[in-house]
């Protein structure tokens, strides 16, 4: 099992249903991969360093979670496609 790190921008009209059920969905990705969530931030509102699509704020949050490569494809794979995720990265840290 790897080590990932990955930073989460959420849109900003999204309400705390959304955000909760945008959660739900990651860690049901991680964990429905043969992964493991090691911790989750909360998410806040924050500030862009530069505006996206017409967005000049957004919800972030930060999961570091263990699992397999394919763990992380299938995320990258998904979290392209959900309306709902303006920006992701997911990156292996350092050990």
């Amino acid at each position: 099992m790897r080590k990932y790190e990955m930073m989460v921008i959420a849109r900003p009209e999204l309400d705390e249903a959304g955000l909760q059920a945008l959660s739900e969905k990651i860690t049901e990705l991680i964990t429905g991969n043969g992964g493991a969530i090691e911790s989750q931030d909360a998410w806040k509102k924050q500030r862009l360093a530069y505006e996206i699509k017409d967005m000049r704020e957004g919800f972030y949050s930060v999961v570091n979670f263990t699992g397999e490569p394919r763990t992380a494809d299938e995320l990258n794979r998904v979290l392209k496609i959900t309306d709902e995720v303006v920006r992701f990265l997911i990156v292996r840290p350092e050990e």
